[in-house]
């Protein structure tokens, strides 16, 4: 079967009506938490740096980076607020397959939203669309996608690309062809993690999807068989495939539906076992000085991905089990602050960190884990987690997902703007222009250059 042609005929074809209610509402919650953490992210060190570098060269400032008060062209647009929206690990996750999904389609569809006009109804639907195909061909591939390559790097591209395409109005050709220019472009090495190339890595998928839809508009060809053919996506980026999940009850069940979101700003993978670590810790009343030793006991997957002992900074804290487990202890939470250069640096934190041992067990689930606190009187402390909050077993609910919102937008933006734009989101389906909600995503602008929080990096 041609997978790829199939895609891009069910993008073109589809109707938002085809789409049931859950998953539409789904799709909400994923724009509430990827929009936080985009705003969030917004004045990293990474996307100062970004901006510095690449705004001198962006086009007309046709699209908000959010949270601020620069304007860029729309595919440098999409490219900071990609990274921006990653770059505190703080976004959402398809657990089957580790990809962050909302990162390169939404980040692509809202600046593209700036440039043309958008309903919010359109970009809903456009947004399903994007996040579907990229799923499916990351459910194809990544039982055998070797894991050196991040798979919203491959993956994401088709995403955005699909997403753009559909509001750019491509046809059955033209989409196929935007697949095959955005599949010619899948990169993102797992050596990136723990610096800011980790976030490039996400951004760029959402400008090279964009970039893909765009030249297909003006027939810039591809391969027609990108996915499935012998030197194509799948079989280069796999040693093999299960290429009948891209049109497996396709248009029937939605991917989106599975989407999950994180409590914590660090790798899914280390959730359990902060979990474990903030139980313990709010159960029983100890002093960090009384533990002797903290075992903790996880799914493989959790130490190939995040086996850091000693980080040497906060991004790549973020991919260390170790500081995970530690400040979860040391400060009962693992959100944006204890993932910085002060708190790896923290000499209770590093002590701390030298006593937590980590063994991989093959019969817990990626969601599981089990955590054992020894204290020098001799008392041992266990927890055993069967769900991590976040998790499709432990949800976070719509009234999470506001408040982490909130926490994210705190310094960024005002309360009462901040809670404007979490409407503005829910109700996204009934917007006129989507570019509503960019315009309400950035500060309003200093009375000088010279005001506290003046922004101009450039």
């Amino acid at each position: 079967m041609e997978e790829t042609r199939a895609l891009a005929r069910f993008v073109v074809n589809s109707r938002l009506d085809d789409v049931p209610e859950p998953a539409r509402h789904e799709a909400r919650r994923s724009l509430v938490n990827w929009l936080g953490c985009a705003l969030g992210g917004s004045r990293h060190d990474a996307i100062n740096i970004a901006l510095t570098a690449l705004g001198p060269f962006s086009g007309p400032p046709q699209a908000a980076v959010l949270g601020r008060l620069e304007r860029l062209d729309i595919l440098h647009a999409a490219l900071i607020n990609g990274m921006s929206a990653h770059v505190l690990d703080f976004d959402d996750t398809h657990l089957r397959t580790l990809l962050h999904p909302s990162v390169p389609v939404a980040s692509a569809l809202l600046a593209l939203g700036e440039r043309r006009a958008l309903t919010g109804a359109d970009f809903l639907h456009a947004f399903i669309l994007g996040v579907e195909v990229e799923c499916r061909i990351a459910n194809a591939i990544y039982f055998a996608h070797n894991v050196n390559w991040y798979i919203t790097g491959t993956a994401g591209a088709f995403g955005a690309a699909a997403a753009a395409g559909r509001v750019l109005g491509l046809d059955e050709q033209k989409m196929t062809w935007a697949f095959g220019i955005a599949a010619t472009q899948a990169a993102g090495l797992r050596e990136m993690a723990g610096t800011m190339c980790k976030s490039f890595v996400h951004g760029r998928a959402a400008q090279n999807g964009m970039t893909a839809a765009l030249l297909a508009t003006k027939g810039f060809t591809s391969s027609e068989r990108t996915i499935e053919a012998p030197r194509g996506f799948a079989h280069v980026l796999a040693a093999r495939c299960r290429l009948e999940e891209i049109t497996d009850r396709l248009g029937e069940r939605y991917e989106i539906a599975l989407n999950t979101y994180k409590p914590y700003a660090c790798g899914v993978v280390c959730h359990p076992v902060i979990d474990g670590c903030i139980q313990l810790r709010d159960r029983h009343s100890f002093k960090l000085e009384q533990i002797a030793a903290v075992e903790l006991r996880v799914h493989p997957l959790a130490l190939k991905l995040t086996g850091t002992k000693a980080p040497q900074g906060g991004l790549e804290s973020k991919w260390s089990i170790y500081h995970s487990a530690a400040v979860a202890i040391c400060d009962g939470g693992a959100g944006e602050h204890q993932y910085t250069d002060e708190r790896v640096r923290a000499p209770k934190v590093q002590r701390l960190r030298e006593r937590i041992s980590a063994e991989a067990d093959a019969s817990l689930r990626e969601d599981e884990a089990h955590v054992t606190i020894t204290l020098a009187d001799g008392r041992i402390l266990e927890r055993h987690v069967e769900h991590a909050i976040g998790s499709a077993g432990n949800p976070m609910s719509d009234r999470d997902l506001e408040d982490k919102f909130r926490g994210l937008a705190d310094g960024v933006l005002p309360l009462a703007q901040t809670n404007a734009l979490i409407e503005k989101c829910w109700s996204v389906a009934t917007l006129a222009d989507v570019a509503e909600i960019a315009r309400m995503a950035v500060p309003n602008p200093p009375r000088s250059p010279f005001e506290k929080g003046g922004w101009r990096v450039l």
